[in-house]
């Protein structure tokens, strides 16, 4: 099992470098100036040259990525004396940092990844993601809660009532919600509850987690503004626990130990809830926990549209102004989120059945 882990370990970090130099290589080489968006209308040649110097960007692109890659290790090389090298040790940017060794002017340090600063606030991205993530994370959290407790009442009902019309009304919604895009369905939602139901359900079109008052003294908690966006994340991962769910239930229901549980009188609610459904549940939790990291990543075009203040607006504001580090950083946080969550799946999957081991 040691051997298993440290396999998949390996290949997170090895995807990790991938992502790393992918997504600096693509931003690097974009059209557009991010010392000229910064000057505007002010911009002028030599502006633009000191801009791009104090941000690095003067630096054949080589040296930026390892620079970037220098950022970002928890363990990293610098300079401690001149100021022009290219591996400087800047103490406010690193710190908190530890040394590790110290041969004549170079040191080895062990600190935070750092991901730089915004080019518009001058914000550490680490800030601005540690602001943004926790109502992403809510989102997701009460998305997929939504959609787990309604999907397997759902499939349970599907499954009792198979090749019915109940049955058939679920596959069609089932469908439709696994193929309708996310940015559509969160357009379409957001005009129907809160605008051409607006009097009857008293839902906001845009609305965060906390909402100032009319009086302006104060911010107070707004959970209504969550009801949209979590509705919209969660119907795609609804539509696939429903499915799950029934054909996990009619595999179950046709096992002997059903029948003999039915045999000897048990009542059909015990057979159902106490018998069944506890063994089907075991794929349809496993599900749940991949689509966990698939609402982490796809709350973007969600949290747009309802200006829900998270990682999306974060990524999209950030690519309208050209800040590269802030949505570089925002991707990379993100796919780490990922790795983590399927590297832990992995390590699950092989506890649970040795044969995955094996393979």
């Amino acid at each position: 099992m040691l051997r298993y882990t440290i396999k998949r370990l390996l290949y997170g970090i090895l995807v990790l470098l991938g992502v790393v130099t992918l997504v600096f290589f693509l931003f690097n080489i974009l059209p557009g100036d991010p010392a000229r968006m910064m000057l505007g209308q002010r911009a002028d040649e030599e502006s633009i040259r000191i801009i791009n110097r104090d941000l690095g960007r003067d630096k054949p692109i080589a040296l930026q990525y390892l620079n970037y890659l220098n950022d970002l290790l928890p363990i990293s090389v610098h300079n401690n004396e001149n100021v022009d090298d290219y591996f400087y040790l800047d103490s406010e940017k690193y710190a908190p940092y530890t040394t590790l060794l110290k041969v004549g002017s170079t040191s080895v340090v062990a600190k935070a990844p750092y991901l730089r600063r915004s080019y518009q606030s001058k914000r550490k991205v680490s800030e601005i993601i540690a602001s943004a993530f926790p109502q992403t994370a809510l989102l997701a959290v009460v998305s997929l809660t939504f959609a787990l407790i309604l999907g397997v009442l759902l499939g349970i009902v599907s499954a009792l009532h198979k090749d019915s019309w109940i049955d058939r009304l679920t596959l069609v919604l089932s469908t439709l919600g696994m193929s309708l895009p996310s940015f559509f369905a969160a357009i379409l939602i957001a005009w129907f509850f809160a605008y051409v139901l607006a009097d009857y359900t008293h839902l906001n079109m845009f609305g965060n987690l906390f909402t100032i008052d009319d009086y302006g003294t104060g911010e107070y908690l707004d959970l209504k503004n969550l009801i949209l966006p979590a509705l919209t994340l969660g119907i795609r991962p609804l539509a696939t626990l429903t499915q799950l769910t029934k054909n996990s239930m009619l595999e179950v229901l046709s096992q002997d130990y059903i029948r003999t549980a039915r045999a000897k009188g048990l009542s059909r609610r015990r057979v159902i809830f106490h018998h069944a459904l506890r063994n089907a549940m075991n794929p349809v939790v496993t599900s749940a926990s991949g689509w966990l990291a698939g609402l982490l990543a796809g709350a973007v075009f969600v949290e747009y549209v309802f200006d829900w203040k998270g990682m999306g607006i974060v990524i999209v504001d950030g690519l309208d102004k050209y800040d590269f580090p802030v949505v570089m950083g925002s991707i990379l946080f993100i796919c780490v989120l990922l790795i983590i969550i399927n590297i832990l799946t992995d390590i699950l999957y092989g506890l649970l059945d040795p044969r995955v081991r094996m393979n």
